[in-house]
């Protein structure tokens, strides 16, 4: 069965960068995609950016220019770039994915994801 496995979180200064990384195994097609989210306490979780396995993209418009999401085929890791971080960035962050299906443009939609992570907390001060 699919596994995902986040690591990365920690504490960052106003204005620093993380990166955080998202291992996964497991799955038995090429056709996935898989996004991050993250949720601060008393928030909804909400999509920050998503790819699949075509390389195409999505980023949440708020995150533009300072998120960035890739993935290494290699080693079977999804990775997201977070620079310019700003205290309101701090939330447990979550990867998720979902095999099978292509959806166009990439979701942002927690409800379109069928495994996650464990999540990995991100503090920024």
């Amino acid at each position: 069965h699919v596994q995902l496995v986040e690591s990365g979180g920690g504490s960052a200064q106003a204005g620093g960068s993380l990166k955080l990384s998202c291992a996964y195994s497991g799955y038995s097609t090429t056709t996935r995609y898989m996004g991050w989210f993250r949720q601060a306490p008393g928030k909804e979780r909400e999509g920050v950016a998503a790819l699949d396995n075509r390389g195409r993209v999505n980023v949440a418009d708020s995150l533009k220019g300072r998120f960035t999401i890739s993935e290494d085929n290699a080693k079977k890791t999804v990775y997201l770039q977070m620079n310019s971080l700003q205290p309101e960035d701090t939330a447990t962050y979550y990867c998720a994915g979902t095999q099978y299906k292509v959806v166009l443009p990439v979701p942002l939609r927690a409800s379109e994801y069928t495994t996650w992570g464990q999540g990995t907390q991100v503090t920024v001060s």
